[in-house]
C-alpha cells in the first residue's frame, strides 16, 4: 500500500514538473530520467500521455514520441490524437495516417479532435484519395456535421487542387466561422482562381465577417495575380484600421502585391516602414525590383542585405540571377552563382540554371546557353529549353531553335507556346513554308493557341479583355478610340510590325489583327475611362508582341501616359516613348 501510495505520488510530482518546468526538450528529458530513476513505469498511460503531450508541444524529434508510444499499455484516444497531430506538424506527416490505421484495427474509437489533426497531415501530403476515405469515414461515424472536422474538409481539399469540392463542403455547411472562410479563400488562392477569392471575401464582408491576419494575406494574394492594385491599396488602408500593419505575413504579402503591381516605389515604403524585416521580405523587394527593371537597384539591396549579416535564401538568389539576367550582367551572374554555391552552401535548383540560360540568351551569347544546358548537373525540364528557344527566336538562331524544339517535342508535346514561338522566328525570316508546316501540325495534333487575355482595374472592379472583344457595353467607343490611336501613332512615325502575323492574310488585314490585341482595347477602354492623365496598369497573360511593345511606348508619349504591362515575362514601364525593358522582350 505505501509503495503503490509512493509511486502515486512520484507520478503526481512528474506530471507537475512537466507541466510546469518543460519548457525544452533537454529539461523534458531530464524529468523522463527522473521518472525513470524513481520507479514510475513508462508504460504507465498516465504518464505515457503526458511525456508525449509535452514532448509533441516541445515539437521534439518524432522518433523519441514514436519510442514512448510504443512502450505504453493501451493507450487512450488523448494519446493516438497526440502522435497523429504530432506528425501531422511534423516535416513528414506520412506516419499520422499510419497511426490512424493502426488505431482503426485496434478498435479505438476516434473524438472530436481526431481528424482536424488526420485533415492536415493529409492536406500536407495532397494525398486527395485518403481525404476522401476520411471524409466518409467522418459522415459514418457523426462527425462529419462538426465545424471544426468541415473546416479540415475544406483544407484538405483546397491543399489537394480541389477548390471546387471544398467550395461545395463549404455551401452545404450550416455553421461557418473565420477559419471556415478562411479555408475556403486560401483554396481558390492556392488554386490559381484570384476572381473567386474576391467574389467569397465579399459575400464574407455582407455577412458581418471580420478578416483577420490570414484573410488579408490571401486577398492581397489574389489582388497581386489580378493586379488589382487599387482594391490592394483599399486592404492596406484596412490593415492600418485595425492594427494588422505590423501583421509580417499580411506586410509581406502587402509588399508582393505592390512589386507584381509595378508600384514598386510603394513596395519600397512598405519595406522600409516595417518594423520587422524577415529574409522573406528582403526577398520579395529584390525579385519584385528585378521584374520591374530595376536590376541594379535589386543588387544593391542584396549588398545591404549582406552588410547586415542575414542569410539569403534560394529563392533570394533567384532574385538576384533574375536580375543580372535582366540588365545583360553575364560576369556578375556567374559570380554570384559560383557564390551561391562556395559562400552559402546552396546547391543551384533548376530555377537557377533557367536563370543563366535566359541571362546568356538574353545577352545574345545563345551557342553559350545551349552548351550550359548540355553541362548542367540537373535534366534540363521544359522551361530551360523553353528559354533557349525564346532566345533562339530573339536573336534568330534557327539551327539551335531546332535543336530546342526537339527535346521540347519529348517533353511537353502539346506545349502551344513552343509552336507559336517557332512560327515567329520563320515569319520573321519570311521562311512562310516553315510557317505553313509548324501550323499544320498544330492543327492536326489538336493544339490550339492559348488565348490573349489582358486584365484592368477600375472602380473597384477588375475587367478582362481578350483579341478582338465586343463583349463590352463600350465596345463601340473603345473601337473608335483604337482607331484615334492608330491616327496619332501613325504621325509619331508608327508603322505595323507585321513580320509575325499570319502569313496567308494581306498586309492591310495584318494591320487591323495588330490593332485588336487584348493589350491595346485594354489600354483605349482605360484611355476612355480612367483620369485624365491617371497611370494605367495592365496584366496580360501571354508575352507582349513586338508590335504591342513598340505602340505603347508611343501611346505613352502621345497620351502623356504612364503605363505599366506585366506580361507573362516582366515588367514593361512605359513612360515618354520608352520602356524599361530596354526592347530586351
Amino acid at each position: 500500500m505505501h509503495a503503490d501510495h509512493h509511486a502515486s505520488s512520484i507520478l503526481r510530482k512528474c506530471v507537475a514538473l512537466l507541466h510546469s518546468c518543460a519548457t525544452s526538450i533537454h529539461k523534458l528529458q531530464q524529468i523522463h530520467a527522473f521518472s525513470i530513476r524513481h520507479g514510475v513505469p513508462l508504460n504507465n498511460p498516465d504518464m505515457g500521455k503526458h511525456l508525449l503531450f509535452t514532448l509533441v508541444s516541445l515539437s521534439a524529434p518524432m522518433s523519441y514520441a514514436h519510442n514512448i508510444f510504443h512502450q505504453i499499455n493501451n493507450p487512450n484516444i488523448f494519446t493516438w490524437n497526440t502522435m497523429i497531430r504530432g506528425y501531422a506538424e511534423s516535416e513528414n506527416p506520412k506516419p499520422a495516417t499510419d497511426i490512424h490505421r493502426s488505431m482503426r484495427l485496434f478498435a479505438v474509437e476516434p473524438d472530436t479532435h481526431t481528424y482536424p489533426f488526420l485533415l492536415k497531415a493529409i492536406a500536407r501530403l495532397i494525398a486527395v484519395r485518403e481525404g476522401e476515405e476520411v471524409h466518409s469515414v467522418t459522415v459514418k461515424n457523426g462527425f462529419g456535421s462538426l465545424v471544426f472536422v468541415q473546416n479540415g474538409l475544406v483544407h484538405m481539399y483546397a491543399a489537394c487542387g480541389r477548390a471546387e469540392s471544398a467550395h461545395k463542403l463549404f455551401d452545404e455547411m450550416s455553421d461557418r466561422n473565420l477559419v471556415t472562410w478562411n479555408s475556403v479563400i486560401n483554396g481558390f488562392v492556392l488554386n490559381g482562381r484570384p476572381n473567386e477569392t474576391l467574389t467569397l471575401y465579399r459575400e464574407m464582408v455582407e455577412e458581418g465577417m471580420e478578416p483577420d491576419g490570414f484573410t488579408l494575406v490571401s486577398l492581397l494574394t489574389a489582388c497581386a495575380e489580378l493586379g488589382a492594385s487599387a482594391l490592394g491599396k483599399r486592404v492596406h488602408s484596412y490593415m492600418f484600421k485595425v492594427g494588422f500593419a505590423e501583421n509580417l505575413h499580411a506586410a509581406n504579402a502587402l509588399l508582393d502585391l505592390y512589386a507584381k503591381t509595378g508600384n514598386i516605389i510603394e513596395a519600397q515604403k512598405v519595406f522600409n516602414e516595417m518594423k520587422e524585416n524577415s529574409v522573406v521580405s528582403w526577398t520579395t523587394l529584390i525579385v519584385g525590383l528585378a521584374m520591374n527593371g530595376f536590376g541594379v537597384e535589386a543588387i544593391n539591396l542584396f549588398k545591404e542585405l549582406e552588410r547586415k549579416k542575414l542569410l539569403p535564401s534560394e529563392i533570394t538568389f533567384v532574385g538576384v540571377l533574375y536580375a543580372c539576367s535582366h540588365c545583360g550582367m553575364v560576369d556578375e551572374g556567374f559570380t554570384y552563382l559560383r557564390r551561391m554555391k562556395e559562400e552559402f552552401g546552396i546547391v543551384p535548383r533548376i530555377e537557377h540554371h533557367g536563370c543563366m540560360v535566359d541571362l546568356l540568351g538574353r545577352s545574345g551569347l545563345v551557342q553559350q546557353a545551349y552548351e550550359y544546358i548540355m553541362n548542367m548537373p540537373l535534366q534540363p525540364n521544359a522551361v530551360i529549353w523553353r528559354t533557349l528557344l525564346g532566345a533562339c527566336t530573339m536573336h534568330k538562331c534557327s539551327d539551335l531553335a531546332e535543336v530546342a524544339r526537339a527535346q521540347l517535342i519529348q517533353l511537353e508535346p502539346k506545349h502551344s507556346g513552343d509552336y507559336v514561338l517557332l512560327s515567329n522566328l520563320y515569319a520573321s525570316e519570311r521562311r512562310w513554308l516553315d510557317v505553313s508546316k509548324v501550323r499544320d501540325t498544330m492543327l492536326q495534333q489538336g493544339i490550339q493557341k492559348s488565348p490573349g487575355h489582358s486584365l484592368v482595374e477600375l472602380g473597384n472592379q477588375v475587367y478582362q479583355f481578350t483579341m478582338g472583344d465586343t463583349s463590352h457595353p463600350q465596345s463601340e467607343d473603345i473601337y473608335l478610340k483604337l482607331v484615334e490611336i492608330t491616327k496619332l501613332l501613325r504621325l509619331e512615325g508608327y508603322v505595323p510590325h507585321v513580320a509575325n502575323v499570319l502569313a496567308d492574310i494581306e498586309e492591310e488585314e495584318k494591320e487591323t489583327a495588330l490593332s485588336f490585341h487584348s493589350e491595346k482595347i485594354a489600354i483605349a477602354f482605360m484611355l476612355i475611362n480612367a483620369p485624365s492623365g491617371a497611370p494605367i496598369t495592365v496584366v496580360k497573360n501571354l508575352r507582349v508582341c513586338a508590335d504591342c511593345h513598340l505602340a505603347i511606348k508611343l501611346i505613352s508619349k502621345v497620351y502623356k501616359r504612364e503605363i505599366v504591362v506585366r506580361d507573362r515575362s516582366r515588367f514593361h514601364h512605359f513612360k515618354d516613348g520608352s520602356c524599361t525593358c530596354k526592347d530586351y522582350w
